[in-house]
């Protein structure tokens, strides 16, 4: 999407220039639609005067024929005016909602990993498909049908000034009365419209989550406490709308209250007139028909201001949302890397995700181009908070990354991720085939290649064994897949990306020892001449590494290669052999 679409803040100040504005042709041609739909409306209560007045009281039948082919043309017109208006604007507030979402969705995804670690993925899911939503009232027909309708009510009350001052002025009042309960109510709906966004992104965010952990639930007998714990939040989405269909609704009735009042004072004023006669038959019958006009588009207008004020309100939230900062807003990213080498130092790390837990204190160390670095340690020592410093998943409070000299906190992270190959410990994997989660890594690679990386990786072991080989659907999250079959895709999605950099993230954690010694063969050909940070609570897989790391409460206690640190018998002899007992 276009910036100048962009939402920057839902005033409407702001919705006015950078949505109805950029579409105003659009919306311009929509207005002239809304006026003649309008204004034909309004020859229906203009010629009831000249009815009862000049053809039933005074015999006029030529006129009679006029005034029905006057009418009929007016009907005509708001037939097609009002088919027109639908299919020119709520087709393009439907595009624009489309467009907004995409917008969105694309920002969200540019976020660092630090919010998506603290934010439900399905309440993101939520923010992206639901708050956009109401925008269509903005370039819609509410919007046009709220500006026909003050057009309407203006014309109307001339017409009405034009028959009595005083009857007009009699149903201006409950009118008044009725602007300033809208006033009130508009304010409190606003809030409340933002509020349930938050509530249902909530939810959402947990049954996403329950959906995606049925398992455990299932495992743990959870399935009664989730139930109730999903209940609650809708009960809480059910609140909020009790009290904002509350809100309206006695708008509506109060509305309906008033206009009741109005039509009582003036068939009460209007009879006194007739019976003086000050104020002929006609004339009341068409000062009523033209106080419905006066009235249906008031009415109307309580409708829609509703609908605008959840519009705003769901502005409200895309436009906070928009405004979180992405990875490359950092205006230091603007180094373009070049094709890497390999050499990364670690000068004086420091991180912490809570301001009074560091994770990591000082971390110092340099691997060269092409080398192997094994970082080992208990859990949640810091190693893969260290190795996702290295991919750039998250940046340090103190100290720098460098790779090839250049700090990644100056990188515009594009250019440096097209060299990285990941092999996480979470084997995520996409719902499709086995040969569309290779493709995810280099989407242009030819049939040899992914053959290749599939074989290399030990893929083919046991896709040959499938009816469909590598067009095998594996499910969400490669659910049909064992976890041995899932980590050598992903392993095999690394090999075909040719990365410069590789983290390998216990890359051998779910393998059974047929797997992983099949592995082992072909991360050999994989590490060759590419800088790599192997993560693995089995030390066996990490002997031949170049460096090794010991890393204990966010420090490296020990470093070297295996025969050196085993015989320190320091901490890292000490994990050996207790892995070696079991």
């Amino acid at each position: 999407m276009s910036k100048r679409t962009k939402i920057s803040g839902a005033s409407l100040r702001h919705a006015f220039t950078e949505i109805i504005w950029p579409r105003r042709r659009l919306v311009l041609v929509g207005l002239i639609l809304i006026l003649a739909n309008r204004l034909s409306g309004l020859v229906l209560p203009a010629s009831t005067k000249y009815l009862v007045d000049n053809v039933l009281s005074q015999g006029e039948f030529d006129l009679l024929y006029k005034l029905l082919a006057l009418l009929a043309g007016a009907v005509t017109v708001q037939a097609a005016t009002s088919y027109a208006l639908t299919l020119l604007l709520s087709v393009e507030a439907q595009h624009l909602i489309a467009q907004l979402r995409a917008q969105v969705q694309k920002h969200v995804l540019q976020l660092p990993v630090r919010v998506f670690d603290n934010s439900k993925s399905g309440e993101l899911v939520s923010r992206i498909m639901d708050d956009v939503e109401g925008v269509r009232n903005l370039v819609g027909t509410g919007l046009v049908q709220l500006v026909g309708g003050i057009v309407t009510a203006v014309v109307a009350m001339v017409f009405l000034v034009r028959i009595d001052l005083t009857m007009t002025l009699l149903a201006i009042v409950p009118l008044a009365g009725f602007g300033l309960v809208s006033t009130w109510a508009f304010g409190k709906l606003r809030p409340a419209f933002r509020e349930r966004g938050a509530i249902r992104a909530e939810v959402t965010g947990r049954l996403t989550e329950a959906l995606g952990g049925i398992r455990v639930i299932k495992g743990f007998h959870a399935v009664e406490k989730e139930g109730e714990i999903f209940e609650a939040g809708v009960l809480r989405v059910y609140e909020n709308v009790k009290t904002t269909l509350t809100t309206s609704s006695a708008v509506t009735s109060l509305g309906s209250f008033f206009m009741g009042a109005a039509s009582v004072l003036i068939m009460g004023y209007g009879g006194r007139l007739i019976l003086h006669d000050q104020l002929t038959l006609g004339e009341l019958f068409s000062f009523t028909l033209f106080l419905g006009f006066l009235i249906a588009p008031i009415l109307q207008m309580a409708n829609i201001g509703t609908q605008m004020t959840e519009a705003f309100a769901g502005l409200d939230r895309t436009s906070e949302l928009l405004g979180w900062p992405r990875e490359d807003d950092d205006p230091r990213r603007t180094v373009i890397m070049p094709p890497i080498e390999g050499h990364v130092v670690f000068d004086d790390v420091h991180f912490r995700y809570d301001a009074d837990k560091p994770v990591l204190k000082g971390i110092s160390f340099e691997a060269k181009p092409g080398t192997v670095v094994a970082l080992v340690g208990s859990s949640g020592s810091g190693k893969s908070t260290l190795a996702g410093l290295a991919a750039t998943f998250l940046e340090p409070d103190q100290g720098q990354v460098m790779v090839d000299g250049v700090d990644l906190r100056e990188v515009v992270l594009s250019s440096y991720r097209d060299q990285l190959g990941l092999v996480l410990q979470d084997d995520f994997l996409f719902d499709g085939t086995i040969r569309d989660n290779l493709l995810f890594a280099r989407p242009d690679a030819t049939a040899a290649e992914i053959q290749t990386a599939a074989e290399q990786a030990f893929v083919t072991e046991f896709t040959d064994r499938f009816p469909e080989g590598l067009e095998t659907i594996i499910g969400e999250r490669g659910v049909k897949l064992s976890g041995g079959q899932r980590q050598r895709v992903t392993i095999a999605r690394a090999i075909l990306a040719n990365p410069r950099i590789l983290v390998l993230d216990e890359a051998t954690s779910s393998l059974d020892t047929e797997s992983e010694a099949l592995i082992q063969k072909s991360l050999q050909e994989l590490l060759q001449g590419r800088t790599t940070f192997v993560i693995a609570h089995r030390l066996s897989t990490i002997q031949r590494a170049d460096l090794i790391l010991v890393i204990e409460d966010g420090a490296i206690v020990e470093r070297g290669r295996h025969d050196d640190l085993i015989a320190r018998e320091g901490r890292y002899h000490q994990l050996y052999t207790v892995q070696a007992r079991i």
